[in-house]
């Protein structure tokens, strides 16, 4: 029986002929139509398998995304799925897909649909609940995605024990990617789950709670009400903050730092025909300005480099986001700092650059890094390294027993670097993490392999990224970045090491799928003019 049906439902199916059997060669796709329904169908080894077309995180067509062995990455945001079960491999996103019927008879493919499933186009796994007499509490504090998918892969892998989530935020997990592209969205709208399927699953969400410290020795958390919550088993997932500005005047009303919902309605609302200054050309303040371009009066950016991004994506790509930005009449300031904010009756009224320039303002938007939140770990002897990110190994293990920590607060081996050390602030990189943690909790020995996928949108236009490319020493690039259709390979040590792209789908889907299954593109590949190893 395929995944998506229930018993007793085999002769509610819908069944279309959909192709011919010599239509596909092996490791092909095409999207097909059953009862109305897109499904992707996909050729690997002679056989057949039909799942869901669309990507669970954003809804992308899996069929423009990379096919490799018996997975699909997404074109998107590099989500993978098994193309026989439709199971989720690789974030982001929360769900499968729904996997379908698939029979060859007389040279002809048949794909079936049970009917009550026609439009469902993902699959919530299997999941158990709390069972009644089990005393085993695994808490895990902080409310982004590492927290969330470590709780579902525990719930599908039978633990059947207590799950706390403990979160500092009003709203229970969310979709904070979207805080910065699109600041003014409806709060229900970027919830990761509803609180119904919180309740469905026994998993309890603390939110408006703050963890001050840890004990290991006896267990337990002291939270900010003084409360002691006992633990069997711990992850710390509480991500970073944003760094406070550090001038006269930082402390004025006006001056704003993007951390949770609140703030970017906030931020809208005193942006709306106002004049915004942004400090920090990160990709944070760089999508904060870019939304605010046809929303605020006036918007000015203010970096410390040539270009934004110039150490992260490359001179080249900066100066083209910059342009596009400045297109729509974001007004730049690059190779300067803010040395005051001035105010007029404890109000933002102006920015003082190093420059001499003074700027006017209304609001001030701080995007200046970030900093992990561990601040609370200071006597649990939980080790941490000079930027104050958690040391973790491969298996998200703290140097204290049955004290894990997964996502943004952590500083890990990256397999594709040969295991050397980082903190990577990546959205997909937390929820691989948490799954990887909670096996590691359930005794069920699982390494972090995930390779790094990033993407950042500017005025609706998206680039993607994947791998790792810190110390890089050249960048090749395939198409022209000035006509904003190309990808970039960054190259070390004769190596691609990470690639960027805008307008040349799927091609950083391929490359982090050859990366993840141990493939070396070497330089000499990156150079040719032959992009068959891409498979475009």
């Amino acid at each position: 029986m395929n995944q998506s049906q229930r018993p007793g439902e085999e002769q509610e199916l819908v069944t279309d002929m959909v192709c011919q059997e010599t239509d596909l060669k092996d490791g092909e796709m095409k999207e097909v139509t059953v009862g109305g329904q897109k499904v992707l169908l996909v050729r690997i080894q002679g056989q057949y398998s039909a799942v869901g077309s669309q990507c669970s995180h954003y809804n992308a067509p899996l069929v423009k995304g990379a096919l490799v062995g018996n997975r699909v990455r997404c074109p998107f945001h590099g989500a993978c799925f098994n193309v026989r079960t439709g199971d989720i491999e690789e974030y982001p996103g929360l769900d499968s897909l729904p996997s379908y019927k698939v029979k060859v008879e007389d040279g002809k493919v048949y794909v079936s649909i049970n009917k009550h499933s026609l439009k469902s186009t993902r699959r919530v796994k299997a999941m158990c609940s709390v069972g009644p007499d089990v005393r085993h509490t695994i808490l895990l504090i902080g409310g982004g995605p590492a927290s969330l998918v470590c709780a579902e892969t525990l719930r599908q892998s039978c633990y059947e024990g207590r799950i706390v989530i403990i979160t500092k935020d009003n709203l229970p997990p969310f979709d904070k990617p979207k805080l910065s592209k699109a600041m003014n969205v409806d709060s229900d709208s970027i919830l990761l789950r509803t609180n119904d399927f919180y309740q469905q699953y026994g998993i309890e969400v603390w939110t408006q709670k703050e963890v001050v410290s840890v004990n290991p020795t006896n267990k337990e958390v002291k939270l900010s009400d003084g409360t002691l919550q006992h633990f069997n088993q711990l992850l710390i997932s509480t991500g970073c903050r944003a760094r406070l500005l550090s001038c006269p005047g930082s402390d004025l009303k006006g001056v704003k730092l993007l951390q949770n919902y609140e703030d970017a309605k906030e931020i809208h609302s005193s942006s709306l025909g106002r004049r915004a200054v942004v400090i920090g050309a990160s990709f944070i303040g760089m999508e904060v300005a870019s939304f605010l371009s046809d929303k605020a009066a006036s918007v000015a950016m203010i970096g410390t480099s040539r270009y934004p991004y110039e150490r992260s994506l490359g001179p080249e790509i900066g100066k083209m986001c910059m342009q596009m930005l400045e297109e729509k009449g974001v007004n730049f300031h690059m190779n300067d700092e803010v040395v005051e904010v001035r105010g007029e009756n404890g109000m933002v009224k102006g920015v003082v650059l190093k420059s001499g320039a003074v700027l006017d303002a209304d609001v001030v938007i701080a995007g200046i890094g970030v900093i992990p939140n561990t601040d609370f770990l200071a006597d649990s002897e939980v080790k941490v390294d000079s930027k104050k990110a958690v040391i973790v190994d491969k298996f998200m293990r703290t140097n204290i027993r049955d004290i894990f920590s997964a996502g943004d607060v952590t500083s890990f081996p990256l397999t594709i670097r040969g295991d050397q050390r980082v903190n990577i602030g990546h959205w997909q990189m937390s929820q691989a993490q948490g799954r990887v943690a909670a096996l590691n909790m359930l005794q069920k020995p699982t390494t972090i392999e995930s390779v790094p996928f990033f993407w950042t949108v500017l005025l609706g236009k998206s680039i993607r990224y994947c791998g790792y490319g810190e110390g890089y020493t050249e960048i090749l690039f395939k198409g022209k970045v000035e006509e904003r259709k190309f990808l970039a390979l960054y190259v070390k040590d004769n190596a691609v090491v990470a690639a960027a792209s805008l307008m040349f789908d799927p091609a950083v889907a391929r490359i982090a799928e050859m990366m993840a299954t141990g493939q070396t593109i070497t330089k000499a590949q990156a150079e040719s003019d032959d992009l068959n190893w891409l498979k475009m």
